[in-house]
């Protein structure tokens, strides 16, 4: 019923499944660190020593909160519940792996006076130090990239990837994921996206067989 009468209202559309969608990450993410057991300390590849740690990069990390945001203002109207619903079951996969398999990082102690210090003294504070594997930040800006992409603007899809690839790298330069992390992170958000995509044709060649 609700999005019937928002079909109508194509902004209040997309908020509203950026609400059910982002907000179930939210809830999910913030249940899991409560709930779950003491993690596991994950130890660092070789890849995440050869990356320099580095503050200033909470900057580039940040703007993930813009990144979300546009996946849903700038996805194509037919894909922004494709959009909505893979963030969901996203959620839902992370959660039973932060659930059953809790992870944490020995993260760097940051000595600096900057402003960029002070951005990662707050976000240390405000973020979980556990629900490390998978990444949510990275499966939720695959999830965006994705759905950018569907619109088929060249141009713009190629910006966003490359947003998102830049903002993984601030990741592992702030430690707070290691790259496997990450990793496992896009997969999710490949397989999530991919099955919600099936659910969505199957239902579709169902209720066209229902119309013939």
């Amino acid at each position: 019923m609700i999005n019937s009468a928002l079909l109508d209202r194509p902004l209040l559309f997309r908020l509203w499944h950026m609400f059910l969608g982002w907000g179930t990450v939210g809830l999910v993410y913030t249940l899991s660190g409560v709930l779950q057991g003491k993690g596991r300390v994950m130890e660092p590849s070789a890849l995440d020593r050869m990356i320099a740690f580095s503050p200033h990069a909470v900057w580039l990390y940040m703007s993930f909160f813009i990144v979300i945001p546009l996946g849903y203002l700038l996805a194509p109207q037919d894909k922004v519940r494709w959009l909505s619903r893979s963030m969901r079951l996203t959620a839902l996969g992370a959660g039973m792996v932060y659930m059953l398999w809790p992870t944490t990082l020995v993260y760097p102690v940051d000595q600096g006076s900057t402003l960029s210090s002070a951005m990662l003294v707050f976000l240390t504070w405000v973020d979980s130090s556990q629900n490390c594997l998978p990444s949510l930040h990275m499966a939720l800006m695959v999830l965006a990239a994705w759905g950018i992409s569907a619109a088929r603007r060249t141009v713009r899809t190629v910006l966003f990837v490359v947003w998102v690839a830049v903002i993984a790298w601030s990741i592992l330069q702030l430690r707070r994921h290691l790259f496997i992390d990450v990793l496992s992170g896009a997969l999710l958000a490949v397989l999530a996206g991919w099955l919600v995509k099936m659910f969505e044709e199957s239902r579709k060649s169902v209720l066209k067989g229902d119309l013939q």
